[in-house]
């Protein structure tokens, strides 16, 4: 493909996007369609949003998994989607106030809580969600997982003032974001796309210097995810390297470290 066709695909795709239309292959309709007959579709879709998902796909064919994968024992793990997930996105969405009862970690119950919810988020640590919002009387930014959250409701609140709140959050939030610089090594640039899939979720930006054919990665994220991250880091071992940020090289070279002590090698 030279490069005027690949301008023009991109200015294709850029229109269909802007206009909310993307593309999908038969083989990702196929897997849709597979999906939507999981027993979690009736609750993470509306029986509309599902009635119309159905007609769309009538004409396409389900995937037969049950000849090629085969789920092998696991430990217990809880359900991804969540029943309060549809309600909070909708209060989140129209800038609501909510009023919450949940329950803390020595089992007391907040009963009428009146805050601002600002962001849903599903922490791969702990495999589950947590919804982050403003305390209006204690003024306080909250972390409340959803599991424990005994009910919610919608709570009118000004519109001035939930803007003004959320501006407040979101520069609060940026404050205590950190930037790490990871390099991928050059002998490892043909892995890439698993590399780059290992940091998928988080805040990120690649550059490829040409000259020196290395690819470097620069994550944002919150003090609380640096244990997440560098497990990441650990598990893709000697094919990246960490440029920036102290924390991470500290704790490598700790790492590093013990696991030479442990096995008699002296540290070079």
């Amino acid at each position: 493909m030279n490069l005027f066709e690949k301008i023009f695909n991109y200015q294709v795709l850029s229109r269909l996007e802007d206009s909310g239309t993307f593309m999908i292959t038969s083989h990702e309709r196929a897997w849709l369609k597979t999906m939507l007959n999981h027993p979690a579709a009736a609750e993470a879709f509306t029986a509309e949003t599902l009635d119309k998902l159905f007609s769309l796909l009538e004409q396409d064919q389900r995937m037969d998994t049950r000849d090629y994968l085969l789920e092998k024992a696991k430990s217990t793990e809880g359900q991804v989607y969540h029943s309060l997930l549809r309600s909070l996105r909708r209060h989140i969405t129209s800038k609501s106030g909510i009023c919450l009862t949940y329950q803390l970690k020595r089992g007391q119950v907040q009963s009428e809580q009146s805050g601002l919810p600002y962001k849903l988020e599903y922490s791969m640590v702990k495999r589950e969600w947590y919804l982050l919002w403003y305390h209006l009387r204690h003024r306080a930014f909250m972390s409340t997982r959803l599991k424990n959250i005994v009910t919610v409701s919608a709570e009118p609140i000004p519109s001035e003032k939930a803007e003004r709140i959320l501006a407040h959050v979101a520069r609060t939030l940026d404050s205590r974001k950190t930037d790490v610089v990871i390099e991928i090594v050059r002998e490892y640039n043909q892995e890439l796309s698993r590399i780059l899939y290992a940091f998928s979720c988080f805040e990120k930006d690649v550059a490829y210097d040409e000259e020196q054919d290395t690819y470097r990665v620069r994550v944002c994220l919150p003090g609380d995810e640096m244990e997440f991250l560098l497990s990441k880091i650990r598990f893709l071992g000697k094919r990246v390297r960490v440029i920036e940020g102290n924390y991470l090289k500290r704790r490598m070279l700790e790492a590093s470290t013990k696991a030479l002590e442990r096995y008699g090698m002296e540290h070079t």
